[in-house]
């Protein structure tokens, strides 16, 4: 089942190009569902992105298909551990997340074909507003 991915969503430049370059890395099949998002989103620069997206590096709280709030924070993949909250962007979670915004239902399609959803809660730190511009 193939999930189209709505215009709605923002990235930052070097969001964009780190992606980008990430997705070279990776056999093609593998990074689908990113790579029409990179298509399709609005890219600004760092300090015009409003502090309620989901940018890289961002910790949020998530109201999960559990019912209780989950605190995560969208990574790469490296950086990824789940178990500690830090969600790769590769991940169906992770990149349904990445540049939606605080209130917004994100669903994406699970590893037995299945779907779920949360909602954004809240965007509890995003590295663009507190100034950093690099992470």
């Amino acid at each position: 089942m193939e999930i189209a991915i709505p215009v709605e969503r923002t990235l930052t430049e070097l969001d964009h190009v780190r992606l980008t370059r990430l997705l070279r890395e990776l056999p093609a099949s593998a990074g689908t569902t990113l790579q029409d998002l990179l298509e399709s989103s609005d890219v600004v620069a760092p300090p015009a992105v409003a502090p309620t997206v989901v940018t890289m590096y961002t910790q949020l709280l998530l109201h999960g298909p559990n019912g209780a709030p989950t605190r995560l924070t969208l990574c790469y993949p490296e950086d990824a551990e789940p178990a500690l909250g830090f969600i790769s962007v590769l991940s169906p979670v992770g990149t349904g997340l990445l540049g939606r915004r605080a209130g917004e239902t994100v669903r994406w399609v699970l590893p037995d074909g299945g779907e779920a959803s949360a909602r954004i809660l809240a965007v509890l730190f995003q590295p663009e507003a507190c100034g950093d511009y690099e992470t």
